[in-house]
């Protein structure tokens, strides 16, 4: 099973989450960061339906696979 992290960070004179390289809106206060966080990890842990999806590769390829509607990633919050 994959992993999803949220780290909280200072970002743009406030606080933000982010996830890799991907920073969320920016918020006025740690709390509201870490309560957009929590929010977006629930989310990504919730269940949805299984689906025939088609995506392009990074070569231009095309592929076409059934994506489990149970197979959610876990997920965890990093405060420094």
């Amino acid at each position: 099973m994959s992993e999803v992290t949220y780290e909280i960070v200072e970002h743009d004179g406030g606080w933000a989450y982010k996830s890799g390289d991907t920073f969320s809106e920016r918020f006025d206060t740690h709390e509201q960061a870490t309560a957009a966080a929590k929010r977006a990890a629930s989310e990504q842990r919730a269940p949805g339906s299984t689906e025939a999806i088609q995506y392009e590769d990074s070569s231009g390829r095309w592929h076409e696979e059934t994506a489990r509607g149970d197979d959610r990633p876990e997920t965890k919050i990093v405060d420094k």
